[in-house]
């Protein structure tokens, strides 16, 4: 294989997006502006959509403007049952186990929520390292930043020889952009955000291979 070194987004990456465990997430966003900070319920869907599209990530429009404890958020949006939502793929986790290259989460959530995930998923002791918001602090993905310190976290290995795979395109773009082979999940076409899409995990390896 030509990549050495492989990036993995976590949510509605390793698990498809009409799980509903984000819906589930966001709802506990909603919640946390609400109940924590006092916004008013009619408010919050714009903020958060703004915040989302400006600075990447709720969290980070929240940090930027406001005084939020980080730890206190990404703790009470994540609490959350994940039983209801995600279910082990025995096929996904043989096709990531065999591919002969170093594997990274990489994500704008935290490692906590990353262990539990993959733990339900049965995708636990597959990865070298979980690269995620305290590690790419004070930015998150898409910021050209973000990767830099991904790499870096991951021994600064050269773009050209990494892959990532998201299921957002301005996260394929962006790494993309750097020099990142990048591969758009659960989707059909990757249009020109990204080098392939991957609807089946089964064909990963041959994505891979080119």
């Amino acid at each position: 294989m030509r990549f050495n070194t492989l990036f993995f987004d976590l949510d509605e990456t390793l698990y498809p997006s009409s799980s509903g465990l984000w819906i589930a997430i966001r709802e506990r966003i909603n919640a946390f502006m609400h109940e924590r900070m006092g916004f008013p319920p009619e408010q919050i869907e714009v903020l958060r959509e703004q915040f989302f599209r400006q600075y990447g990530t709720t969290l980070r429009g929240l940090q930027a403007n406001f005084t939020v404890d980080m730890d206190e958020y990404l703790e009470f949006v994540h609490n959350v049952p994940l039983e209801p939502h995600l279910h082990p793929d025995p096929e996904q986790r043989g096709v990531i186990e065999a591919l002969p290259a170093r594997k990274f989460i990489f994500t704008n959530a935290d490692c906590a929520h990353a262990a539990r995930v993959t733990k339900v998923l049965e995708l636990d002791g597959l990865w070298d390292r979980c690269i995620d918001v305290h590690v790419i602090a004070p930015y998150c993905k898409p910021m050209p930043e973000s990767f830099d310190l991904a790499l870096k976290a991951a021994g600064s290995p050269d773009p050209h020889s990494c892959a990532l795979l998201d299921d957002q395109s301005r996260i394929t773009r962006a790494a993309r952009s750097l020099g990142m082979y990048t591969i758009l999940v659960g989707k059909e076409s990757a249009g020109e955000d990204a080098d392939a899409a991957l609807a089946k995990w089964t064909d990963l390896p041959g994505l891979l291979e080119g």
